[in-house]
């Protein structure tokens, strides 16, 4: 049985009281008890004193004392009166062989007496001693014991018995009223604990509400104490708690909420399991998957034991380390027999697809493991999502692809238009107005008899400007067919392409061009994991880079070429130079089409080295300080 504080509080009061109680009961006892004896002893000595004084009497020199003594009435009057004195039993007067010569009680005169205790040796210890030898057993009589002489030689001694039983009576009779007083303190110290115990706990119960309040979430809990003392200031303290509290759960309920609301809104469905097994949330996604994943289920209960989620979730509980991922696929559980819903059937995602399962276990600030989260995600939703990507990226490139053609195509049309205009010219009549008819049709709406005024052509002229015109023609052709070879599809020819013989196969192509300007070339390929791709295309796009590099250092400097893995099983080919750099402003434009800083540059060389990373599924980066050099950094999926 659980005892509380008031409880406890009364208990200890009255166990004290009692204790005091029954002590001081004792006290009072032994006390009583040696008193009761002094007045028995002083009783057993007064009969003994008047025995004495009259078997002096009565026994003379040379006489028979034994009959003297039992054959006086004044002696058998005081030994029978002894029956009458409180606590004494008897009173006798024995020989030295112990045999009663006169007695109280007639009858035993002539028989031996039995040895009883002494009472003054009972009286001199100490009176709990006393105290107990009285309630000792089932009592006994103590003696208190006086010689008789003739001259000097003993021939006797009187004997007075004193009863303990007898004592034990007087004292059970004196015990009632402390009895009875001790009763009525035991009952004034319960009433009065119980009092004390409502007085002083009563701010331990205020305390104890407020806690319960604050473990039903409840909000603004402030205590009253309006006390001086410790208890005032432990409800001061209980108020700013409460405060504080009531500040930081508002605060994470906001940040709960915007974080459920942040995974609710996920495609990958979400859990988190305790070290128990229990639920404690799931995203909508996870309920489309596993409808009995509500919080407060059990893992346990709701997914069979040889699923996926149930296993990686305990592996990861036992060993405390990430474990995944694991596919896949889910039971549709969707209802398909109603067609009330069958618009809300084709927003959400098919279970029945592929999933990728992980696990991961959660810690606190202490490194406690709190629970773990389990990630189910949809590899249908992500194809779907790197497709867009992929997309974007291409519409992105065509843009840019397209503004660099219009650029280039505007300009020879321009030439082509003023060289036109002065051919035109040319061949218009002198002094003719601008935007005046052709020759042709000068001749053809001449006046009958009107002389020809026309001017005389220059041959060479006229070859020239023709000369231009095609020349901006054939400009225009190159564009367009650089633009046709960009954009027009290519078939990957995609096989394991081994990194290290790639870059060999560079390698030679690059040395001339790096010997020319003075630069070091250094390779660092050995390890690289294997990619997936067209050898052909990586081929050209690592050549165009490196060689960009080696121009990029006309006066000598360092190319490295380096193959490594990298995170997100992805491989990294960065191309890296110590050369003239890329100037900030031109930075975003290195990829467009037909742009180049180089004097004799086509602008082609890192847009196709752009289309074909893209056609990989990868990622380039670009790096560059001017008068420090320029790094290129390709990401591709390994194989």
């Amino acid at each position: 049985m659980r005892l509380g504080i008031k409880g406890k509080q009364v208990l200890g009061v009255t166990s004290i009281v009692g204790a005091v109680v029954v002590a001081l009961s004792l006290m009072h006892l032994a006390v009583l008890a040696h008193v009761n004896l002094d007045e028995s002893k002083a009783r057993a000595e007064l009969l003994a004193s008047a025995i004495f004084h009259r078997a002096r009497e009565v026994v003379g020199e040379g006489a028979d004392p034994y009959r003297a003594l039992r054959g006086d009435a004044g002696l058998r009057s005081i030994l029978e009166s002894s029956l009458y004195s409180k606590n004494v039993t008897f009173a006798a007067i024995v020989d030295v062989r112990g045999m009663a010569v006169a007695h109280a009680d007639p009858p035993l005169e002539g028989q031996p007496l039995p040895a009883g205790g002494d009472l003054n040796s009972l009286l001199s210890r100490s009176a709990l001693s006393q105290l107990v030898a009285i309630y000792a057993g089932q009592g006994r009589n103590l003696e208190l014991r006086q010689p008789l002489l003739v001259g000097d030689t003993e021939f006797g001694s009187i004997r007075i018995g004193v009863s303990t039983l007898l004592i034990r009576r007087d004292l059970d009779a004196s015990l009632r009223p402390a009895f009875a007083t001790a009763l009525i303190a035991l009952t004034v110290a319960v009433l009065g604990a119980m009092l004390l115990a409502q007085l002083l706990l009563r701010p331990i119960h205020m305390i104890r509400s407020g806690l319960t309040r604050l473990g039903r979430s409840e909000f603004g809990v402030r205590l009253d104490l309006n006390q001086d003392d410790e208890f005032g200031e432990l409800g001061t303290f209980f108020n700013a708690v409460s405060a504080q509290l009531s500040a930081d759960r508002s605060q994470m309920a906001g940040h709960v909420a915007n974080l459920e609301s942040a995974v609710g809104h996920l495609e990958d469905a979400v859990a988190i399991v305790s070290p128990k097994g229990e639920l404690l949330f799931a995203n909508p996604a996870m309920r489309a998957l596993v409808p009995e994943a509500a919080a407060g289920a059990v893992l346990s209960d709701v997914v069979a034991p040889d699923h996926p989620l149930r296993r990686l979730s305990e592996e990861t509980l036992a060993s405390r380390q990430s474990r995944g991922p694991v596919s896949t696929t889910f039971a549709d559980t969707r209802d398909r027999d109603s067609s009330s819903d069958d618009d809300q059937k084709k927003k959400s995602p098919d279970p029945t697809g592929e999933r990728l399962i992980l696990t991961h276990p959660v810690s606190d600030a202490t490194g406690e493991l709190v629970g773990v989260m389990l990630i189910v995600r949809n590899l249908e939703y992500l194809s779907q999502v790197q497709s867009t990507v992929r997309y974007s990226r291409k519409l992105a490139a065509l843009g840019r692809l397209s503004a660099g053609v219009a650029h280039e195509v505007k300009n020879p049309l321009n030439a082509m238009m003023i060289h036109l205009e002065l051919l035109r010219q040319q061949f218009a009549p002198r002094g003719a107005a601008p935007g005046s008819p052709t020759p042709a049709r000068a001749a053809a709406t001449r006046t009958i008899g009107a002389p020809d005024k026309a001017p005389p052509i220059s041959r060479a002229e006229a070859l020239q400007h023709v000369d231009v015109i095609a020349a901006e023609i054939h400009r225009l052709d190159e564009v367009v067919q650089g633009f046709l070879k960009f954009s027009r599809p290519e078939d990957l020819k995609l096989r394991r392409v081994q990194l290290t013989a790639l870059v060999d196969e560079v390698v030679p192509l690059v040395r001339p061009e790096a010997e020319r300007t003075g630069v070091q070339l250094i390779v660092q390929s050995e390890g690289a994991p294997d990619v997936n791709g067209d050898p052909a295309m990586l081929r050209q796009a690592l050549l165009n880079l490196a060689l960009n590099a080696c121009q990029a250092m006309p006066n000598g400097g360092t190319l490295r070429i380096q193959c490594e893995a990298a995170r997100g099983r992805r491989v990294s080919v960065t191309v890296a130079d110590t050369g003239i750099g890329i100037k900030p402003e031109h930075l975003q434009r290195i990829f467009d089409l037909y742009f180049t800083t180089k004097e004799k540059g086509s602008g082609i060389g890192l847009s196709m080295v752009y289309r074909t990373v893209q056609m990989h599924d990868g990622e380039i980066e670009v790096q560059s300080t001017p008068g420090a050099g320029t790094k290129f950094r390709i990401l591709l999926p390994q194989a």
